[in-house]
C-alpha cells in the first residue's frame, strides 16, 4: 500500500506520516486544556455551592440568616456558639416535626431502595429480552416503551391516583413503590447494554450445554449487565427520592410521608424557622451524596454503554 503524497504551495511533494498525523490530532491544544479546566471548576462550584450554603444556613436562626453574611457562619462572642446554635436547630427540628423527620427520611430510603431494586431487575429483564430474543411485535413493543420517555410523569399521576383509589391502595407504601418501579429509560439502557455486552455466542453455547433461560439470565447475564444495573438503580433511586407530586396525591398519613412531602409541610408554615428547614434538607440529601460517591465508578461505565461501537 503506497502512501498518499501532498503538494505544498511551493511545489514540493511530501508524504505525511499517518502516525504523526494521529499523534497531532489526538493531542489537545493547550488552550483547550485550560478552557476545559475552567469550565469544570465553574461546574464544580455551581453544584457544590448550594450544598455549602445549606450547611451554613442550617446553623443559623431566622434573624442570623437575614442579618449576617450569608456565606459564612454567624458571628458570636464565644467560640462554641456555632455548635450550640446547630444543636438548638437540631432539637428544634425534632420538636417541630414531633420526631418525624427521621421517619420521613427512613420512608424515602425504603421507597427508593425497594422501587430501585425491583425497577432495575424489571428494566434489565425487559432490555435483555428486546435485545436478544425474537418475538412478534418486538419493534412495536420497543417503540411503545421508548414513547414512555416522552410522557411527562405528572400527566400520569392523576390517572394512577384514580386507579389506586378504586383498588383501595391509596395511602399505602405500595402506592409509591409500584409506580416508581417502571422506568422506560431503564429498559432503553438495559437494551443498549445487552446488545453491546452480552455475546450471542455465549448464550448459544449455554443453551447447547442444557442451561435454561432463567439460569442463563441470573447466572451469566446479570453479571455482564452489572454496570448498567448500577446506573439504572441510581436513576430510579433518585427519581423516587425526589418524587413529590405522586406522594402528595397518594399519601395522607404523617407516618408514611417521604422527606419531600415532609419538607413541603414544613415550608407551608407562616414564617417557619428556616435554619431548621435547611437542616432537614441537608439530612435529606446526605444519603444521595453517599450513594453516588460509593457507586460512581460503576454508573460512569454504565452511562458509557453504547458510546463506542464494538
Amino acid at each position: 500500500m503506497t502512501k498518499k503524497t501532498a503538494v505544498t504551495p511551493g511545489g514540493v511533494e511530501y508524504r505525511p506520516s499517518i502516525k504523526g498525523l494521529q499523534s497531532r490530532s489526538l493531542k489537545p491544544a493547550m488552550w483547550a486544556k485550560i478552557l476545559t479546566i475552567l469550565v469544570m471548576i465553574i461546574v464544580l462550584f455551581y453544584f457544590i455551592f448550594p450544598i455549602y450554603w445549606v450547611i451554613i444556613a442550617s446553623t443559623k436562626t431566622n434573624a442570623e440568616i437575614s442579618g449576617s453574611f450569608g456565606f459564612w457562619f454567624a458571628p458570636h462572642d464565644d467560640s462554641g456558639s456555632v455548635w450550640e446554635s446547630t444543636k438548638a436547630n437540631y432539637f428544634g427540628l425534632l420538636g417541630w416535626t414531633k420526631n418525624m423527620v427521621w421517619r420521613w427520611i427512613g420512608n424515602s430510603l425504603f421507597y427508593s431502595a425497594v422501587a430501585a431494586t425491583i425497577g432495575t431487575l424489571v428494566s434489565v429483564m425487559a432490555g435483555y429480552a428486546l435485545a436478544k430474543f425474537k418475538f412478534p411485535f418486538k419493534n412495536g413493543t420497543a417503540g411503545i416503551i421508548m414513547a414512555g420517555l416522552l410522557m411527562p410523569v405528572s400527566i400520569l399521576t392523576v390517572p394512577m391516583y384514580v386507579m389506586f383509589l378504586h383498588m383501595g391502595l391509596n395511602n399505602t407504601m405500595a402506592s409509591i413503590i409500584v409506580p416508581c418501579c417502571v422506568s422506560p429509560f431503564g429498559v432503553f439502557l438495559g437494551r443498549v447494554y445487552a446488545q453491546t455486552s452480552v455475546p450471542t455466542e455465549l448464550l448459544e453455547a449455554a443453551r447447547i450445554d442444557g442451561a435454561g433461560e432463567f439460569r442463563i439470565f441470573f447466572g451469566m447475564v446479570l453479571r455482564l449487565l452489572a454496570p448498567a444495573m448500577v446506573t439504572i438503580f441510581l436513576f430510579i433511586f433518585v427519581a423516587t427520592w425526589n418524587n413529590f407530586v405522586l406522594p402528595q396525591l397518594m399519601i395522607s398519613s404523617e407516618e408514611l410521608k417521604p422527606i419531600t412531602l415532609g419538607l413541603y409541610g414544613m415550608a407551608s408554615y407562616f414564617s417557619p424557622p428556616y435554619g431548621q428547614m435547611m437542616m432537614a434538607s441537608l439530612f435529606g440529601i446526605i444519603p444521595l451524596i453517599a450513594l453516588f460517591l460509593i457507586l460512581q465508578k460503576y454508573w460512569q461505565s454504565g452511562l458509557a454503554a453504547g458510546a463506542v461501537k464494538g
